[in-house]
């Protein structure tokens, strides 16, 4: 990794970029009333010539005076360019407009992540996710995933599979390259990668283990896919070291799985997927690792959502640098025979059997 390894900026720069931290809640709320009020899009759609307040505002459905405090804290943003009293948009404004990672990121951050984060000393200090009060009463987040309003599983739910959904196609290849007769995948969240599996390969029968609650999640998903006579479903507690897993299949997946657990829970769930491998079965992990990703950007995204993990997803998990998800899977009697970066750009897949 050659990331954070020296301080560039200069005394100046950094602390024009304390402010910015210091005043980040405010620019985040700004830029997001701006882009969903449909401003940043007016402005965006006037190209070079640009638009000036009173133009927006005889378009926009707020008030001047709204139209004007947001115009004029988008310029110290960033978002705009003021020439001639006519605002254009800039660069950064057009990525937060038409950028899918953005807008995904800004979603999950608006509607599941920003009122719990104030909790976030009480999570470091306690070890529990003190901000998921803010979205419900339950011990974990997956406890309440399913019962989360519509907008905000709409949100967490186009987080998490804009990740994936990039990764499987790369992925899928080389998880069924042997072709597998059973695959069992744990932790199979809405069923994309088991219905994506039996679609790619007509041998492949795929079993995912996962919450009760999640199982019901996933559940119309697959009904309506057309390949529901090869998934079937098996209901565990994966926190229950008394529960034990399916044995026999020649394929485990565990996909963005890892990282909702802390190191202790990983070994263990390693050392339960060890018992139900057989000797040539391969356990395949798809992680994003923080000190894998292919620029700074990304690995600065991973950094920030441990804190999510922290806050309120369970208290005690992470985006795991490589090296403690290697150490996990020492620990678990497992070896890694194959690792690949970049899987679908940001993801690592490894490759494991019995040691």
């Amino acid at each position: 990794m050659k990331y954070f390894t020296t301080d560039s900026k200069t005394a100046y720069e950094a602390k024009a970029e304390a402010q910015r931290i210091a005043f980040a809640p405010v620019m985040f709320q700004a830029c997001r009333v701006l882009r969903d009020s449909g401003i940043l899009e007016l402005v965006q759609r006037s190209g070079a010539k640009g638009m000036t307040p009173s133009e927006v505002v005889a378009k926009a459905t707020l008030s001047r005076y709204a139209v004007k405090v947001l115009m004029e804290a988008a310029l110290g943003i960033g978002v705009f360019c003021l020439n001639d009293e006519r605002f254009t948009v800039t660069k950064l404004g057009y990525f937060l407009l038409r950028d899918p990672m953005t807008r995904t990121n800004m979603d999950v951050v608006h509607h599941v992540f920003y009122r719990g984060m104030f909790d976030l000393d009480k999570s470091l200090e306690q070890g529990r996710p003190a901000g998921l009060k803010s979205l419900g009463d339950w011990k974990t987040l997956y406890e309440g995933l399913s019962q989360f309003q519509p907008e905000v599983l709409e949100s967490w739910l186009a987080w998490d599979h804009y990740y994936s959904d990039a990764a499987f196609p790369a992925a899928l290849p080389l998880v069924l390259a042997d072709h597998p007769k059973r695959l069992l995948d744990i932790g199979g969240n809405t069923g994309k990668w088991a219905i994506q599996c039996v679609k790619f390969d007509p041998s492949v029968r795929v079993t995912i283990a996962d919450l009760p609650q999640q199982i019901e999640l996933a559940r119309p998903a697959i009904q309506q896919s057309g390949v529901a006579d090869r998934i079937d479903f098996f209901a565990i507690d994966i926190l229950d070291e008394s529960q034990r897993l399916p044995e026999g299949c020649d394929v485990i997946w565990m996909s963005q799985f890892l990282d909702c657990f802390s190191e202790k829970e990983i070994v263990s769930i390693l050392r339960r997927a060890a018992r139900a491998m057989t000797p040539e079965s391969t356990l395949c992990i798809l992680e994003l690792l923080w000190d894998r990703q292919p620029n700074e950007t990304a690995a600065f995204c991973l950094q920030q959502t441990s804190l999510y993990f922290t806050c309120l997803a369970n208290g005690n998990s992470q985006m795991y640098h490589a090296s403690d998800l290697m150490r996990c899977l020492r620990e678990s009697g497992l070896k890694v025979i194959e690792d690949r970066d970049q899987v679908g750009l940001y993801h690592t897949l490894l490759k494991c059997r019995k040691a």
